[in-house]
């Protein structure tokens, strides 16, 4: 892994700052030491190197208060330029994160957004947000990370990542103050005006309005949201190839939408694409409504029980858009896999013109 640098060449991927609607109280943050966190998270998977015996629980309380302190300064609604990079859900997959970065670039060379679904089902969650909370404080314009269902008290206190807390650090006061963090994490982003990203989908809520503002309109610290509600189907909702409306999720959770919908909202905001995760789909990616929208997921062999692929989206400066896809890195067959496709950076990757 490559030092990450105190600073970025990169040009700034924020095109705008323009703060949501807020209750918090501004509060000062005590320094956070992320030369110390970096060090440490690069040694993981060596002898006596496991995170709590590395990073304390003061380190992660400071980084916490950082973070959450970027978080509020940062919209609830992204406006992002290109060149970026799209990633699908992680959770927990530490590995693999690391495998993402290896191929398409650490965070010192290229700008990322991740759509959330850091925690929950790996093994290596404190591993996953720990890092990626990191990045965001070193690369705070060029470094992105949306909140996913996971990120969810409802969600996570049941899923794995209460109960990796409790055993590595035993203290609820951490796993709460996790939760204040996901509480104010942004919700959506645009980029390029023309891709707007969420974990989940869509809502009925947007058909109502006159612009995306609907978006940047959500009050922060967010809890978790109520059923039914714009939040929560940003988070939660699904696209359904056997309804044209917005129907009830079977997750009995949110709605479900046809791609009816979908033409809708983009014809309605002057949108090319949506871009969502959420599901696993077995190729990294899948499109529908006519590629209208994509869901990627970018956690190969999920939970050790799926043999999907995983996949980010790479969006270049003209707003083209292509895929790269990670098949799942088994030690016995790896390296046949590898020679047969001569390199996993370099399997083919299908372009899609955004019609502008």
């Amino acid at each position: 892994m490559p030092k990450m640098t105190t600073t970025t060449s990169n040009d700034s991927a924020l095109s705008t700052i323009s703060k949501s609607p807020s209750t918090a109280n501004v509060i000062e943050v005590p320094p956070v030491d992320l030369d110390y966190i970096f060090a440490h998270m690069m040694t993981i998977g060596r002898p006596n190197t496991g995170i709590s015996t590395c990073i304390t629980e003061q380190d992660i309380t400071d980084l916490l208060l950082n973070v959450k302190s970027l978080f509020m300064e940062q919209p609830v609604m992204l406006k992002l330029k290109p060149p970026i990079t799209v990633c699908g859900d992680i959770h927990g997959q530490f590995g693999d994160l690391i495998r993402i970065f290896s191929k398409t670039g650490f965070p010192h060379k290229t700008n990322y957004l991740f759509l959330g679904d850091y925690v929950d089902r790996g093994k290596m969650n404190l591993e996953v947000i720990i890092f990626l909370f990191a990045c965001k404080l070193r690369y705070p314009k060029n470094f992105f990370l949306l909140r996913g269902n996971h990120e969810t008290q409802l969600v996570n206190r049941i899923y794995g990542f209460y109960d990796e807390i409790m055993r590595r650090y035993q203290s609820l006061p951490l796993y709460m103050l996790f939760q204040s963090v996901f509480n104010v994490m942004p919700l959506s982003a645009i980029i390029g005006d023309r891709i707007l990203c969420m974990h989940g989908g869509l809502s009925p809520d947007m058909l109502k309005a006159d612009n995306l503002n609907i978006l940047q309109s959500i009050y922060r610290p967010l809890p978790d949201p109520p059923n039914p509600s714009l939040p929560l189907d940003l988070l939660w909702a699904d696209p359904n190839s056997y309804t044209d409306e917005f129907k009830f999720n079977d997750r009995g959770i949110s709605i479900t939408f046809g791609a009816k919908m979908v033409k809708r909202i983009c014809e309605k905001f002057n949108l090319d694409l949506i871009c969502r995760a959420h599901q696993v789909v077995q190729d990294g990616y899948e499109f529908f409504a006519n590629r209208k929208l994509v869901t990627i997921f970018s956690a190969p062999h999920y939970c050790g029980l799926f043999d999907n692929a995983a996949a980010v989206m790479l969006v270049d400066e003209q707003m083209q858009c292509s895929f790269k896809i990670f098949r799942p890195a088994f030690p016995k067959i790896e390296k046949a896999k590898f020679n047969a496709s001569k390199d996993v950076s370099s399997c083919s990757a299908a372009k899609v013109k955004l019609l502008m």
